[in-house]
């Protein structure tokens, strides 16, 4: 596992980020990952040389549980030895039924929930705070008003903006320089190499502005390792297995052409398709990029682990990139 720098910041990285949405998330009634599974996951993690974990103050069912257990993990360890990430902006269960000021962006939201995430973390300081979504009922600047304070008082390193728009994005730029506000270092926008559309100017706006993006849902819901011809050869049969959500963003044609790009790469490499397809978001060339993956199992975490043992050359990085596009 090779590290680099968090974007323009100082702070070093792995290659990969481990997520940990599915801890304690309940599936039809079934937690999908229980508390000695993800105490494994993140063993396996760290293990394989991960130090940047990933996670939100709503994760967890009922909410909070998955800073819970990592803090609970991270307790056994050093906690200099890791860049911890979690999440403000939806309402948060635990206080009931939530109330006109528990979700959002607010001064007041935000001071809230911070001290509730330090607190299951076990931690005094998170090393990146993102915005979990954009609030359009507060003035963006009462926002980064407050998460500077709170890199004023050393209980934030770095702000983080999730899932938002290029112009969006752009806007809280601007509003950062001319008030002297700290600025989003890192973005997480969904992103992977089947992609395209409006994520595409938002990517442009972090290649100029030096901003890390950890990218989640990488693997486009686990497809880099479905048999993608099925869909061509019955007509409708694969798409009934996807939820209705992964079939509207990943399954376009073009879509369909890349993974099969991304498994004839990965033929030639003697490695998994979701080897090559987080290898290529490592490879990005325009920005900084780590990957955020997520795991249901260790084997499938080491999997997901060995992408950073393998180098895709030139002309497969381009095969996989042209897929589709006007040479």
């Amino acid at each position: 596992m090779e590290y680099r720098t968090l974007g323009s910041t100082g702070t070093k990285v792995s290659e990969l980020c481990f997520g940990t949405w599915r801890f304690a998330m309940e599936s039809n009634g079934t937690v999908e990952t229980d508390y000695d599974t993800a105490h494994d996951l993140l063993d396996t993690a760290w293990e394989n040389g991960i130090n940047f974990i990933d996670t939100a103050n709503v994760y967890g069912s009922p909410n909070g549980t998955s800073e819970e257990w990592i803090g609970d993990w991270l307790s056994e360890y050093d906690r200099e030895d890791f860049v911890i990430a979690s999440k403000v902006y939806f309402p948060f269960d635990g206080w009931g039924e939530p109330g006109p000021n528990d979700s959002g962006l607010s001064r007041k939201h935000i001071r809230a929930q911070i001290e509730g995430t330090l607190d299951r973390l076990g931690t005094d300081y998170l090393d990146v705070y993102y915005i979990h979504r954009w609030d359009d009922e507060t003035p963006i600047e009462e926002t980064l008003a407050t998460l500077t304070e709170l890199v004023d008082e050393g209980k934030v390193n770095y702000l983080g903006a999730s899932t938002m728009a290029a112009w969006q994005l752009t806007k809280a730029l601007w509003k950062s320089n001319v008030n002297g506000f700290e600025r989003f270092d890192v973005t997480q926008p969904m992103y992977h190499a089947a992609a395209s559309g409006p994520v595409e100017d938002y990517l442009d706006v972090c290649a100029d502005q030096d901003i890390a993006v950890c990218p989640y849902s990488p693997l486009a819901g686990g497809l880099p390792d479905r048999q993608v011809r099925t869909r061509r050869r019955h007509p409708g049969r694969s798409r009934a297995d996807l939820v209705d959500y992964f079939e509207d963003y990943y399954m376009s044609e073009e879509g369909w052409e890349i993974l099969d790009e991304i498994r004839a790469v990965a033929d030639e490499l003697d490695a998994t398709p979701a080897q090559v397809a987080l290898r290529w978001l490592i490879q990005q060339r325009e920005f900084s990029c780590t990957p955020i993956v997520g795991a249901r199992t260790t084997d499938q975490l080491e999997e997901n682990v060995g992408a950073a043992d393998i180098e895709l050359s030139g002309e497969q990085y381009d095969r996989i990139e042209n897929v589709g596009r006007d040479e």
